[in-house]
This record gives C-alpha cells, structure tokens and sequence, in this order.
C-alpha cells in the first residue's frame, strides 16, 4: 500500500475468556481464567487489521479492527468485563470512604471520652464521696381526700322564647346580652287582627244572649198554656231543647271571647325565667310563626348554675356514705388548665343508674355563679372533696419513688446513709402526699437527687439538717453542698444568702455584705499594709467592687469580685490564699 492508503491502528480491544494472539499474530494456547484480582489480558494481545480510509473513492467496503470473537471495538466495548472498569469506579469512591472512616473515627472518641467521664464520676460516688441530695422531714398533717373529675356547666333552664300566635312582630324591646328578669316585656306582635276578632266574638255573645232570653220567655209562657190544656206538651219540650240550645250557644261565644283575650295577651311576649338573652334570632318586621324552630331569643339561667360531672362507681360508696351521713360535699370548679379557680359549690345529687360502658355514674353540683365565672357549655376541672384524713404523715411528693421495690422512699440515717424504705401511700394534693405507713414523724426523707442514690450511699444534708421540702419561699432550691467531713451546706443556698457557711464552715459573707472569713480577713489586711483603709464588700458578683479589688491587690492576686464566692470550692481555698 501507498501513503495515502496505509493502514490505520485501532486499539486493540481485550476479550475475556478467549485466546489471545501472540506477538507474531498466532494464537496463544488456552484461555487464562478471570478470577478475582485478575486484570485480564493486556491490549498488546489483538492483531490490527488495515482499513482503508473512508474518503479512498476507490475503496470498497471498510475494513473494521475485529478481536478474535468477531465483534467490533464499540461490540466489545460495550461487553467489557467490570473488572476493566473497576479501577476507575474506585478511585471516584475513595474520598467518600475517607470522609466516613474519619466521622466513624470522631464518633468512637467522642463515645469513648462520654464513657470515660461516667465511669470516672461513678467510681468517684461509688468510692464512698457524698452524694448532695435535698431531704426534707416527714411531719403530721391533714391531707383532704378530692376527686378530680371533667365537668360541663350546664345551666338549670335554658328557655327558647316563641311566638304562640302568627303574627308580625312590631317591637323588639331588649338587647343582646342582656339579664332579663322572670316576666321582663321582651316583644310585641301587632295585636289588632286578634282584638277585632275580640269584638266580633262580643257581638255574637250579645246576639246570642238575646236569643236565649227570648227562649226562656217562651218557654214560660208555654208552661202557663199547657197548664190551661190551651197547647199540646210537645210544644212545651220542644222550647225547653230550645232554651237550652241557647245556653250552650252562649257559653260557646263566651269561650270564644277569652279565646280572643288570650292571643291579645300572645302579642305581649314576656321572659319566662331570669336569665341571660342570647342572640335575636328575627330582625324586626317578620312575620313569625308558631311553626318557627329557632324563636326569636333563647334565655339562659345563669345564676344559680350546675356543673354535671361522673364519678367513678369504685368511689361511689364513699360518696354515699358521706351523703347518707348528712354532710356537705364541696366541690370546686377550675379552668382546663386546673389552676384558676372558677367558683365553690355543693354536691346535689347523683344519678340513678350506672353508665355500664364507661364505669361512671352523672353528678350534679350547684353553684352559685355569683360573678359568672362559669359559662354554660364550658368544659371545667371539678374537684369534689370527700373525707379529710387528720393528723396523717405527710411528705412532699417529690420523695416518693418507684421501682422494683414498689413504692418506696429514701431514708436518711443519722450516719448520712439513706436506706430503702416501702411505703404504703394515701391521697395527694400534687405537692403533698399522705403515707399510711412505712414512716415515722421526723424522719428525714430524700427530696431531691434521688435518682443518682441506691441502698446504703452516703449523701450530705443541710446545715439544719433539713432542706426545703416543696415550694420554698427563700429562694433556696434545698439541695445540699458535697462535704467530705459530712457537715452539710446547700450550695445553692448558699448562692442566694450570703451569710449562709461554707461546706468547711467558713461563712462567706454577712447579711450586710460585709466579707468575713480568714481568706477575707487576709485581703483587708494586705490592704491595710498598702495603706488603703479597709472597705466593706457588696455582695458577690459585682463588677464595679471586683475592679477596685483588682487594683488594690498585687499583681499576682486573684481578684475577688470576679465571680460568686457560693460558687467557688473550698479545696482551692488555699491555694489562693498562698498567692
């Protein structure tokens, strides 16, 4: 062949599984097998074969580069094995893999450096360090005994106000809102159809009326005549029917005339109960109807009111008995929050049957409503109070735990150990709770930091010996400092007070906020030495003194103001003295 037509190399294509030509274009012996970690055959091992190129007019048909199978170079392409492609996927993935193994590695150090502190902390308690818990002493007292329940306000009367005559309604002559009393003009009907039907029933009264005299007169003289033999009898009993027909005609138009007084009287319509007037259901003009579903008003008592609660049928014979007994149940209405009161009533009476589906029985409680809290409709908490147990033990409600053990509450012995203890409890009030037995008056039982104790652990109390059991009213959270001589001291309270003593013992400051103390003792006197005269401190935390401090003291001193001396541990004490 010639320059122009000299052969084109096209790259050879590898075929898995089939024999591979050597370097001189003969076939090698057997396939190699493809297996793992196998690359397959190099690209050195497919013959070329010369095409002519495409614009050589002279050319027939193109010859194409062909393996050994018979297949092009795109055939064979597309059928490659994925073991050529593999080592590009891969690098693509590598970064990806990267960035995993490198979260993975954060997690497992951040899991370990976790697992670590817990472990430190629970080798620290569980070597014999105190634990600061909040206790609080067990004490007589009365608990009531309530039953709390969902009620609805249900008014006494709710009255929809109608017409009892048709009509067009003339007057309207109250206001929405507004309270009317028991027999208050509310509206007005045009009432002269009715009254000349009125004067038409008195005009056949008269009518007939004189009829009846005229009967009655004939009647006499029939009676005269027939005593004369002047008149057969039958004409005697023919006008006495007839006198009588009379009487009854006039007695008709009579009923007739009240009739017609009556529906004068519909066309004034009055309020029936005292109550408050809903929305007007017709506008002023209409006609109404007694057929009309809606009235014209509703009024709805309001004063006094019922709340209709159920009361489960396990409590039913409490209830019974306290009212068989004569006594009074109070009962009192909250919000759906339960925690503004909305008003005080009584127990009035309970239903005769119990509700199989659910378990209850309805109850019906009156209240005053004096400055109507209470809405009809509206949906109340009620508590009804049943029995009040007197001079009960009595604990805040934070103390009572639950576990394997039942019921149970911590103990503290006077070595600062607690010690399980089963409990058999009675009613609460959610703050406070009545123990019926487990429990003696003055025991000092564990409020706060329960869940950290087990049976035997040493904790740390107040200084009094007894922290705020519920609701403090100092500010204190009544959790006690750790103290490694067990003498107790709330860190907290300490925080809030500062005449309050350190776990060492060492006070912190008056109530004045004058400092005291040898580590403040040892502050004035250094200022003494530097000739400032010696200052009283405000209490801790503030940045103005803690400045001044900074300044009077040497250079190397710690200043004092700059953080609560409540907050700051004794062991470093010391340490900062020294400087």
């Amino acid at each position: 062949m010639d320059d122009q037509h000299s052969p084109i190399y096209v790259p050879p294509i590898a075929v898995p599984g089939r024999p591979q030509p050597d370097d001189d274009g003969r076939r090698g012996s057997a396939p190699e097998p493809i297996g793992p970690g196998h690359v397959g055959p190099g690209r050195g091992d497919v013959e070329a074969v010369p095409v002519r190129p495409a614009h050589d007019p002279d050319a027939g048909a193109a010859e194409i580069v062909r393996d050994r199978a018979g297949r092009s170079p795109v055939q064979a392409r597309a059928t490659a094995s994925p073991l050529d492609v593999a080592p590009a996927r891969g690098s693509r993935l590598r970064p990806a893999i990267w960035v995993l193994l490198i979260l993975l590695a954060v997690i497992a150090a951040l899991w370990l450096i976790t697992r670590a502190v817990r472990n430190q902390s629970a080798n620290r308690y569980q070597a014999g360090a105190p634990m600061p818990v909040g206790i609080a002493k067990v004490q007589k007292g009365d608990m009531p005994v309530t039953l709390s329940e969902l009620g609805t306000v249900t008014p006494l009367a709710t009255v929809t106000v109608k017409t009892q005559i048709n009509g067009q309604l003339t007057q309207i002559a109250f206001q929405e809102g507004q309270i009317v009393n028991k027999g208050d003009f509310l509206a007005q009907i045009d009432p002269r159809p009715y009254q000349v039907a009125l004067e038409q029933a008195q005009g056949q009264l008269a009518k007939d009326q004189a009829a009846l005299t005229n009967a009655r007169l004939d009647l006499t003289r029939y009676r005269t005549l027939v005593a004369q033999n002047s008149i057969a009898r039958q004409t005697l009993d023919t006008q006495v029917y007839t006198v009588q027909q009379d009487e009854g005609t006039v007695q008709a138009d009579q009923a007739q005339i009240d009739t017609q007084k009556l529906n004068l009287a519909y066309c004034h319509i009055v309020a029936p109960v005292t109550g408050r007037v809903g929305l007007r259901q017709v506008d002023l003009g209409n006609y109404v109807q007694t057929s009309d579903a809606n009235g014209i008003v509703v009024i709805t008592q309001l004063q006094p009111i019922s709340v209709v609660f159920t009361l489960p049928e396990d409590n039913l014979p409490a209830v019974l008995q306290r009212m068989h007994a004569g006594a009074t149940l109070p009962v009192t209405a909250y919000d759906r929050t339960g925690t503004v009161k909305l008003g005080e009533g009584t127990l009035e009476t309970l239903d005769n049957q119990i509700d199989t589906s659910t378990g209850t029985v309805r109850a019906r409680a009156i209240f005053p409503n004096a400055d109507e809290t209470l809405f009809p409709n509206q949906f109340v908490n009620v508590q009804l109070l049943v029995n009040t147990l007197v001079g009960t033990d009595v604990v805040p409600a934070s103390a009572i735990e639950r576990g394997a053990p039942g019921t149970f509450v911590y103990v503290v012995k006077p070595d600062n150990t607690v010690a399980v203890q089963a409990v058999k409890l009675g009613p609460s009030d959610g703050q406070r709770q009545a123990v019926l037995s487990g429990l003696q008056p003055g025991q000092s039982v564990v409020t706060d930091g329960a869940d950290r104790l087990k049976d035997g652990a040493k904790v740390t109390l107040a200084a009094n010996g007894a922290a705020p059991a519920a609701n403090p009213t100092d500010g204190s959270s009544g959790t006690a400092a750790v103290s490694g001589d067990g003498n107790a001291a709330s860190q907290n309270g300490a925080a809030q007070n500062p005449s309050a003593p350190t776990a060492s013992g060492t006070p912190s400051a008056n109530s004045d906020g004058q400092p005291t103390g040898q580590r403040h003792g040892r502050r004035g006197q250094r200022q003494q030495e530097a000739g400032q005269p010696q200052q009283q401190q405000p209490q801790q935390g503030s940045e103005a003194q803690g400045s001044q401090a900074q300044g009077s003291q040497p250079q190397g001193s710690q200043p004092q103001g700059s953080q609560p001396q409540a907050s700051q541990p004794q062991a470093s004490q010391p340490q900062q003295e020294s400087r």
